[in-house]
């Protein structure tokens, strides 16, 4: 397999509250290839923002900080690059598709005017070289009379042109990776699938690898390559879709895909109702020593209460395609080892 595009090693946040020193990323690994579509999925407050984030070092410090591990684009360290270095990977190398255009877009410029920013910025474009190239954008994501709406403000536009305009921002200087966080929330169903067909098209025309950080379980099975599952700031599954979705490691994992009847329904033959996940996530500051889901977890054990588990192999996984997961449950498998990135 090629070298990754982008490989995130131990990455962790902490912020500094009246309480202390708060870890709100514990330990993140991930690393995202050429051309691939990654899941970064979890509850609300798991970590998935922040970590998306914290790729691009645009933690507020203070009062946070990146406070270890290394995020590796092309072997380019960047949690140690200077600020003008970040900036000029930043909506050039890296893009991110945020999670409300109307909160993203500034209201007193033209949508032309945001496009035309980062190419004037990055690639170099005079203004009216910059004005052309918003209007093609414009046309590539679907938007109809982009020479009109190239003068238009975000508040004219629906809800679906704004976020595609977001993403013609995001795409303008051709980007190697995009990060896309919650990119059709508050959409409409038919819009949603507009947007997931667009990524795609643009992904298949470019390579451009896309994290996509959701909650949605049912984007995460028509979207991704490979899934990741975060809870409390640690990441506790990690493999392909059809692993994942097919044999879950962890029973956080287990009970997301089973609060879907369309995709728990590949687990249980027989199924009456949905299924949920009792309880709540808890606070950072009730996390212990032991695994974070004990407490909402129907099959934990004494060990999970005092020792956080480290990642297991699990036997469905390959070099070519590993699947790994952090729960004791699987410290059995066949397969199994510890720590792996």
């Amino acid at each position: 397999m090629d070298k990754p595009l982008l490989k995130v090693e131990n990455l962790q946040v902490e912020f500094n509250t009246r309480r202390g020193k708060a870890m709100v990323l514990n330990g993140v690994n991930l690393d995202i290839h050429a051309g691939e579509t990654l899941c970064v999925v979890g509850e609300s407050g798991c970590g998935k923002s922040m970590t998306a984030l914290a790729l691009l070092r645009l933690i507020p410090s203070p009062p946070g900080k990146i406070s270890g591990g290394r995020v590796l684009f092309q072997g380019e360290d960047l949690v140690l690059a200077s600020e003008d270095r970040m900036r000029e990977v930043r909506g050039n190398r890296i893009s991110m598709i945020f999670q409300e255009p109307m909160t993203s877009l500034n209201p007193v410029f033209t949508v032309g005017d945001q496009i035309g920013e980062s190419l004037q910025l990055h690639a170099g474009l005079d203004a009216a070289a910059a004005r052309g190239q918003a209007i093609n954008m414009l046309k590539q994501v679907g938007i109809p009379a982009p020479e009109r709406r190239v003068d238009e403000y975000p508040h004219q536009l629906s809800g679906g042109m704004r976020q595609r305009v977001m993403i013609a921002i995001a795409l303008a200087c051709r980007p190697d990776i995009l990060i896309a966080d919650e990119p059709t929330t508050a959409l409409d169903v038919t819009v949603q699938a507009q947007i997931f067909d667009l990524l795609r098209e643009l992904q298949r025309d470019r390579g451009t690898a896309i994290l996509m950080i959701t909650h949605d379980m049912g984007a995460v099975a028509e979207m991704a390559d490979r899934v990741m599952v975060m809870y409390a700031g640690r990441v506790i599954e990690q493999g392909t879709t059809s692993q994942v979705f097919g044999q879950p490691g962890h029973p956080y994992t287990q009970g997301l895909i089973n609060c879907l009847p369309e995709l728990g329904s590949s687990l249980q033959d027989e199924r009456t109702d949905l299924a949920e996940i009792a309880g709540m996530v808890p606070s950072i500051w009730e996390l212990g020593k032991g695994c974070a889901f004990r407490e909402r977890c129907t099959r934990a054990m004494e060990i999970c209460a005092h020792e956080a588990p480290p990642m297991f192999t699990m036997a469905n996984s390959s070099s070519e395609a590993p699947h790994v997961t952090a729960c004791w449950l699987r410290s059995d498998e066949p397969h199994a080892q510890g720590d792996v990135a």
